[in-house]
Formats: C-alpha cells, sequence, structure tokens
C-alpha cells in the first residue's frame, strides 16, 4: 500500500496524520531532550536510559548525568565503576555500559561528536535499530521509521484492529509503520513524535482513554467492540528472581567505595563478629545494603548464579575473592 493524497485511503492517511499531531502539539509534555537547545548527545542519552524504564525514573537520573557528563568525551574519559554507581537504581545497568561504549567510540571515532548518519549510529557500540532511528529523526531531524512499544500498540488498535501487537516486532508492523510514516521529513518527525506521545499518555497498554483519543472514530479496534488481546501479557516478576538478588548486589556494590569479600555477597545471614571478621568496619550504608540482600528468600545456588551473571556482562570484578565495581 503506497496510497497517494488523492485516493479515498491517502485522504485518510493524512487526516490521522494531521489530527495525531494537532493532539501533540496541545497535549505532549515539555521534556528537556524535547527542548528546542536540545543536543544530540543529550537525546542519544534519554534514548538508551528510556528503555524499559518510564520518564518519571528517568527525569532525575538523566539531568545529573548531564550535568556531570554534558560531552560524550566526558562520559568516555569516565571509569566504569563511577558509570555503573551513576546509573543508580534505573535498572538494566548493562545500558550505562553499553552507553559509556558508545561514548567511547564517539570520542575516538566521530571527534567527540554523535554522528548524524544513520548507518554510523548503527554502527556505535550497544547501539540497536530503534535507537539508532530514534536519535536520527529526534536530534537530526531526519525522515526515518522509529517503531517503539507505544508506536506499535497505536497502529495496532487504529488500523490493525488488535488490542495490542505482537510479542515482538514482525515484518508486517515494521510495513504498517512505514506506510503511515508522512512523505514530507518534518512532517514525518513530528508523526512519529505525536505517536509515541499517544501510546504513553492515552492509548495505553492496560487503561487506554480511548474518549481523550483525536482518533476515536477512525480506530479499527474501537469499531470492532475494542475485542481483548488474544495473550494477555503478564507483568515482569521481580520478586524471588535473579534479577532481584542482581540488584540486591548491585546495591551493595554501589554504595561499597572498597572490594566486598565475595562469602558476605553469597551468605544467607551474617553475625556482627562474623561480619567484622571479614570487612572490618564498613559503612553503615554498606551494611543496610548486606543486611537487604541477606534476607532476600535466595537459595545458595541463585545467589551464585547471580554474581556470575554480573562478573559476566561486566558490571561486577572480582580479585582475589573480594568483588567491586568494574575498574
Amino acid at each position: 500500500m503506497n496510497p497517494s493524497a488523492e485516493t479515498p485511503v491517502g485522504e485518510r492517511r493524512r487526516g490521522l496524520q494531521r489530527a495525531v499531531v494537532d493532539w501533540y502539539r496541545r497535549e505532549s509534555r515539555e521534556l528537556p531532550w524535547r527542548a528546542p537547545e536540545r543536543t544530540p548527545w543529550q537525546v542519544l542519552v534519554s534514548e538508551i536510559m528510556l528503555q524499559q524504564t518510564p520518564v518519571a525514573r528517568v527525569l532525575p537520573v538523566w539531568r545529573r548525568w548531564l550535568e556531570r557528563w554534558p560531552e560524550p568525551s566526558d562520559l568516555a574519559d569516565a571509569s566504569p565503576a563511577d558509570v555503573v554507581r551513576a546509573w543508580g537504581r534505573l535498572g538494566y545497568p548493562r545500558r550505562a555500559l553499553r552507553l559509556h561504549a558508545a561514548a567511547q567510540s564517539i570520542r575516538d571515532e566521530h571527534g567527540g561528536r554523535v554522528p548524524d548518519d544513520h548507518a554510523a549510529l548503527l554502527a556505535l557500540p550497544g547501539i540497536g535499530a530503534y535507537t539508532a532511528a530514534a536519535v536520527a529523526v529526534f536530534a537530526f531531524g531526519q525522515r526515518h521509521t522509529v517503531v517503539d512499544t507505544n508506536i506499535r500498540r497505536v497502529e495496532a488498535r487504529l488500523v490493525s484492529g488488535r488490542a495490542l501487537p505482537s510479542r515482538s516486532l514482525t515484518a508486517a508492523e515494521t510495513r504498517l509503520a512505514e506506510e503511515l510514516l508522512p512523505d514530507d521529513v518534518a512532517e514525518s518527525v513530528a508523526w512519529n513524535q505525536a505517536v509515541m506521545e499517544l501510546g504513553a499518555l492515552v492509548c495505553t497498554a492496560r487503561s487506554p482513554r480511548c474518549d481523550e483519543c483525536p482518533v476515536q472514530d477512525e480506530c479499527a479496534w474501537v469499531a470492532a467492540g475494542r475485542p481483548p488481546a488474544e495473550k494477555t501479557p503478564r507483568g515482569q516478576a521481580w520478586k524471588g528472581t535473579d534479577r532481584q538478588v542482581r540488584g540486591a548486589i548491585m546495591a551493595v556494590l554501589r554504595a561499597a567505595e572498597e572490594p566486598v569479600p565475595r562469602p558476605l555477597l553469597l551468605a544467607d545471614v551474617v553475625s556482627a563478629e562474623q561480619l567484622a571478621a571479614q570487612h572490618p568496619s564498613p559503612p553503615d550504608v554498606v551494611v543496610e545494603h548486606l543486611t537487604k540482600l541477606w534476607h532476600l528468600p535466595a537459595p545458595a545456588e541463585q545467589r551464585e548464579r547471580a554474581l556470575a551473571g554480573l562478573l559476566a556482562d561486566g558490571l561486577a570484578a572480582q580479585d582475589d575473592g573480594a568483588v567491586s565495581l568494574p575498574a
């Protein structure tokens, strides 16, 4: 399908585009990475941080991050330990190391400036298809198809009449996104921004506010009576998972200025005497996080597995029986 503006399908597409973009201009959130004075580096940092993480959690970390490392070269010169520690509790801390690696590549191969070429963005370490397209669009105003979870959900409902998109991006979804993308460059940028925001604020996964949707009358899903999803996605578990144990270990390592003896990270409970024997005079904040780790209902093999995963991912380092953040 490649309808011209003169065909009924093309006219409908143009109407959808105008309605959604007009809504965005009235209702969009004011976010710093959307400000006119934003830099490509600020956009890149936001795109990495926003992956699987809500805006409210990202905003304070993003601001502190850019205050500390306002340019890619600033981050590139930092140690991995400082980078992981600054990531804090944002979640999925491997993103911090990927961003660090990208910053080093930008410093070494692009003169410290985020490249504006889509292929060059895609070649940066840790940058996938979505992030490369998003930075090209939102930082440099180029015409590319951006397909995130919000966009996929809006377009699945609006055009395909399905409550939710497939679990993984399909070729059909990519084709649909390409067909809906305006031909004009500036309009394509506005459309990508607008559909993404519509999915984040109105066309949400669990409680869509259809009465507030600017294209409700054109929505195939609403017209079909809002049929339920074929498969209802389950929220990601946290309690009792390896991710919870990994997070607790990382909290200890972020708080510690000295390497932490490995047995303390793997124990169920440690007495004050045992702690003093293995780690004399640890700071109170380290003891606090160790105590939380010890009280997790995690068997020994799970603790071993979580620590081994952190070491394998480069998020932790071990030397002479003690564990720390990567140097």
